[in-house]
């Protein structure tokens, strides 16, 4: 972590177990009984870069490594044991043994090494060979290991994984990461942060599921796609494709039973569906049979929009009624493991606070977080806003900075302006957009896809929203959330922090209106704030101060503009984060700084009718 702050602990820094941290299986949407967890205690040893440009991948494995690493916490966090901040010039090795329970590989089966998320670049070696690289901090990625563990089925093996991280030099995705922290801008971090995972399966498998509720017409639209690599007997599209079994689970009951053959869309039914919604997140078990493998999932029967309601009015619709989204901004950051969160206990914490608030969506900033927080918001009925992870070269301050105070406008087509000069680093965002959608196409509560913030690294944002609503029509998107809105997507999206916020003119715009960031009112609470340094947007002394100017500003400002037009809100922000000390919980976790009552009773308010 940054030298200049402090660590400090939560309340489960004390209960993790460095031999097996986050052991719950990582991926609820796709569940296999094969499974083994790698997370734990490797090796890790800072060197320096392969020959190339600076971030090259490729330099010899090292002879002698430094000490431990907990993974999958990042180098830079507390509970990863190291505090070293690793340099775009360096390379950061892990290494571990890897030893196969017995009878864990099928006959005839493939081993699959899963890597929920590396920090930028990668290179995954097995026993000195190469088995896979990846490039993108935020996005997971498989290596098919079989052919390197063939061999004796009870070998020890040695797994090596290279890093090397950018940062905010680069063109990369990188989010709120800054090598020069303070501000909005986070620690930067790096390396493997995300739960790494070996799972066996059948050379004829289940690679994943497209779950899409079609809530009007009563089904559920389920298309089976093929692992990458899987063996077909016959073709594997048409009539020749594989056949799979569908079945649809309502608790013990089974609900409908479709044979379909893989890669075709089929039409599941689901008679007498039970809407989902935040007040009742009622979900369905998917169970689906290939062959000998057999994957289960789940899903929720709902719709998203935009539509007009009382007087005309564009409003956020849900299962096909006006729906006010009460949100807050979660930066989805923790003041132990940084990126990642120190337990599957400590995700719920969050998500069932700000339930317990009366907030009923969280607005996912400039993060993708692990497969199970998604699980977490549907099983407790939270929306979620899902951002885009930004990239581009560093970000010239007239774009990004001024305009919460002066309104500025520039056409994001010029993408020198907006530090997007680079046709390789356009071209690598809008092949991760397109993987972030696939990533999470299946979570149930996900309502709002957000491809660019405040102008960080955006460019060509009317055609990003159109490549993001052609991939993805389920679902709205706010394409150019705070400024620089370039006329497109479902929502016109304000960001308000220095002025009091009053309604626009609609005019001819019959987007949706949306206050996707407001608030970020500050209260420093000493023994439980990260560093010296305090950033916000208005400081109050105590408590009090705080609490009242809180429901001064709703009551005031807020409430009244839901009647005038106003369809959403994102609340600035759940916990602090490093020199942020303007969140709803302290960055801990362990003070929450306004009276639950009196929160709830704000939100209360922020709803239609």
């Amino acid at each position: 972590m940054s030298a200049d702050l402090p660590s400090l602990p939560t309340r489960w820094t004390a209960t993790l177990d460095r031999d097996a941290p986050l052991p719950e299986y990582p991926r609820p949407q796709l569940v296999r009984d094969s499974y083994l967890n790698l997370n734990g205690v490797w090796e890790h040893a800072f060197t320096a870069q392969g020959p190339g440009p600076v971030g090259s991948l490729g330099g010899p494995a090292p002879a002698v490594f430094d000490g431990e690493i907990v993974v999958p916490f990042s180098p830079e966090s507390p509970l990863s044991g190291v505090g070293r901040q690793l340099q775009p010039d360096e390379a950061l090795w892990y290494r571990r043994d890897l030893t196969l329970p017995e009878g864990f590989v099928p006959p005839g089966g493939r081993v699959l090494l899963h890597l929920g998320a590396v920090d930028q670049a990668c290179r995954v070696l097995l026993d000195g060979v190469e088995v896979g690289r990846h490039v993108g901090g935020f996005l997971p990625f498989a290596c098919d290991v079989t052919d390197a563990l063939a061999g004796d089925p009870g070998a020890t093996h040695e797994l090596l994984v290279e890093v090397t991280d950018l940062s905010d030099t680069g063109y990369h995705a990188r989010g709120k990461q800054k090598l020069d922290r303070g501000g909005i801008w986070y620690t930067a971090q790096s390396g493997i942060w995300q739960t790494v995972w070996v799972e066996a399966v059948p050379a004829l498998h289940v690679g994943r599921l497209t779950l899409v509720p079609d809530l009007p017409g009563g089904c559920l639209e389920v298309t089976v796609h093929l692992g990458e690599g899987a063996a077909v007997a016959g073709g594997a599209v048409g009539q020749d494709a594989p056949v799979a079994r569908i079945q649809v689970h309502d608790g013990a009951a089974i609900v409908a039973q479709v044979d379909t053959p893989v890669g075709v869309v089929a039409r599941v039914p689901v008679p007498d569906a039970r809407p989902w919604s935040p007040e009742d997140p009622h979900l369905y078990d998917v169970t689906v049979t290939l062959g000998d493998d057999e994957v289960r999932s789940y899903a929720g029967m709902r719709s998203f929009g935009v539509g007009p309601a009382a007087q005309g009015v564009p409003r956020l619709l849900l299962n096909g009624e006006p729906h006010f989204h009460v949100g807050v901004l979660d930066q989805g950051y923790w003041s132990d493991g940084l990126l990642t969160p120190p337990s599957d206990e400590a995700m719920v914490h969050d998500i069932a606070t700000m339930k317990d608030l009366g907030f009923t969506m969280l607005r996912k900033h400039i993060k993708i977080e692990p497969l199970r927080w998604y699980h977490h918001c549907d099983r407790l009925g939270m929306l979620v806003w899902q951002d885009m992870v930004n990239g581009g070269d560093r970000y010239r301050p007239i774009v990004t900075v001024p305009h919460a105070v002066v309104p500025l406008w520039f056409s994001d087509r010029h993408h020198g302006l907006f530090s997007r000069k680079d046709p390789a680093g356009r071209a690598e965002f809008l092949r991760e957009v397109d993987a972030t959608v696939e990533h999470l196409r299946d979570v149930v509560s996900l309502a709002v896809w957000v491809p660019f913030n405040e102008g960080w690294g955006q460019f060509d944002a009317a055609e990003v929203a159109a490549r993001v609503k052609a991939l993805d029509p389920t679902r709205s998107v706010d394409h150019a959330s705070g400024w620089h809105d370039q006329g497109a997507g479902n929502f016109r999206s304000l960001h308000v922090y220095f002025k009091p916020f009053r309604v626009p003119r609609r005019g001819r715009d019959r987007r949706a209106l949306v206050l996707s960031e407001y608030g970020g009112y500050n209260l420093r609470v000493e023994g439980h704030s990260a560093g010296e340094k305090d950033f916000g947007y208005k400081t109050y002394a105590d408590a009090e101060a705080l609490g009242q100017a809180f429901e001064a500003l709703h009551r005031e400002q807020i409430v009244p503009a839901v009647a005038r037009g106003l369809s959403a809100t994102v609340y600035t922000q759940l916990s602090d984060v490093e020199d942020e000390t303007n969140g709803l919980l302290t960055y801990d976790r362990e003070v929450a700084k306004l009276p639950a009552g009196l929160v709830r009773a704000v939100n209360a308010e922020l709803r239609l009718g």
